[in-house]
């Protein structure tokens, strides 16, 4: 039977396969997502099996000021949704962040970088799918010093996983 190198595998991966594995090695030395959310919101807790799914590892925490976690962490009221994640590093993923832009964006954080954000609850976006119905969306780069743009458009579902 012929040997099969590591990179020869790697390479064989899928495009699902591959985003999942750099997930398990952005994950593996120990890091993990605390998610704030409300406990009765659903698509809140379809996004964290969302996460899971792409082998990132959470916390969820209910607090009972939402509002004053996302002001703790500087997240502006245009840029909110319903949840907020936190990485062990004090980035922040507000909303409905497919894992594979989570995981991009840790493992290489843009210089003055806050975080990421999908502002509302664009259906279609992870967690809050509805049948076959989708609305393209953007995540957007927050940064430090207040201001944001564009890191991402989605414009069709396949692009967020």
């Amino acid at each position: 039977m012929k040997k099969i190198t590591f990179l020869r595998l790697l390479c064989r991966l899928s495009g699902a396969a591959m985003v999942t594995l750099m997930a398990q090695m952005a994950f593996a030395a120990g890091e993990e997502l605390k998610v704030y959310k409300s406990p009765d919101c659903g698509c809140c807790g379809k996004w964290v099996e969302h996460l899971e799914s792409q082998g990132l590892e959470t916390a969820t925490l209910h607090p009972m000021n939402l509002a004053a976690v996302k002001q703790h962490y500087g997240i502006k009221p245009a840029y909110r949704s319903c949840h907020t994640a936190v990485s062990n590093d004090g980035y922040v993923f507000e909303g409905h962040v497919p894992a594979r832009f989570v995981t991009e964006f840790l493992q290489s954080p843009p210089e003055g970088a806050l975080g990421l954000a999908v502002p509302g609850m664009p259906v279609g976006s992870p967690g809050m799918e509805m049948d076959q119905r989708f609305d393209p969306y953007e995540v957007i780069l927050l940064k430090q010093d207040g201001t944001a743009e564009v890191y991402k458009s989605i414009k069709s579902p396949d692009q967020q996983y």
